[in-house]
């Protein structure tokens, strides 16, 4: 039996194997990859690596193998998702894994806007499989926003069509500890987390934090969808995932991605990072 982390040279999948490699032997771990040699550090620290792609479904079939403990990291296709995550829960039906984990997003069934939906039929598509399952719905990562620091100062604004929504986002490395607690510990099969961080914020107050960290003049300008999009675009976001983006604004404006019900804390037994410590990183 293996611990086996798909995606796992992805920014999530890094810091997920990380937290294994904590917790348990590092021939107790395996990684599902598609380029070998990103995964080379990773083996010569002992790790086994599993090369499969998720668009190559013939290839899955060496990927998993019976009483593994799986972490499925949704990939970041938007729009080819569906068919890669389910020919990855068909592989590991096949195989008899002992338990799927898999990171889809706050709210599940109950989130209404767009990027969601394919989290959605994945989530049924390993309810349908009949496996052993955690669902891990992560909320909104802090690196969503700080990634874009260097464009919000130069331009002394935080753009968005949020209004006054609230976001209860966590670092990165909270969500990936909670992955490796429910890969490596006991009660998690067939339960579903709502992971978030512990306190939620507005975008106003995000950009009250950073001038303030930063020392120079940063507000939140609210605009309309259909000018938050031309703003994306114009800034070379493709037009799909710039439209995905002005949509979970909206969600945010409707309080979706403000849920602080604490199942992330209780996880890594630990409060989640606070967005300051998130913007102080990235300032430094």
């Amino acid at each position: 039996m293996s611990i086996v982390v798909t995606g796992a040279t992805g920014a999530l999948g890094r810091l997920v194997v990380e937290e294994l490699l904590g917790k348990v032997p590092a021939e107790s771990v395996a990684v599902v990859v598609r380029d070998k040699a990103k995964a080379a550090d990773l083996a010569e620290r002992g790790v086994e690596v599993r090369i499969a792609d998720y668009d190559a479904p013939e290839t899955l079939a060496a990927a998993f193998r019976a009483g593994d403990r799986v972490l499925l990291i949704s990939g970041n296709e938007v729009g080819r998702r569906v068919p890669q995550h389910t020919a990855v829960v068909e592989a590991a039906k096949a195989a008899g894994v002992a338990q799927l984990a898999y990171t889809g997003i706050l709210g599940g069934p109950e989130a209404d806007f767009d990027l969601a939906a394919e989290h959605k039929v994945t989530e049924q598509a390993i309810l349908d499989s009949g496996l052993p399952h955690t669902f891990l719905r992560n909320g909104w990562y802090h690196e969503n926003y700080t990634h874009h620091l260097a464009t919000v100062l130069e331009h002394g604004a935080v753009v968005g069509n949020a209004g006054e929504g609230r976001v209860a986002s966590a670092a990165r490395a909270d969500y990936a500890a909670a992955a490796a607690e429910v890969l490596t510990g006991e009660g998690h099969l067939n339960r579903v987390y709502e992971l978030s961080g512990d306190t939620a914020w507005s975008l106003a107050e995000y950009a009250a934090e950073v001038a303030a960290q930063s020392g120079k003049e940063v507000s939140y300008t609210e605009v309309p969808a259909d000018a938050h999009l031309s703003i994306l675009t114009g800034a070379g976001v493709p037009e799909g995932f710039a439209a995905l983006l002005v949509d979970v604004d909206a969600a945010i404006s409707r309080g979706r991605l403000a849920h602080t019900g604490g199942d992330l804390s209780r996880l890594i037994g630990r409060p989640t990072t606070p967005v300051a410590d998130a913007i102080a990183s990235a300032l430094a």
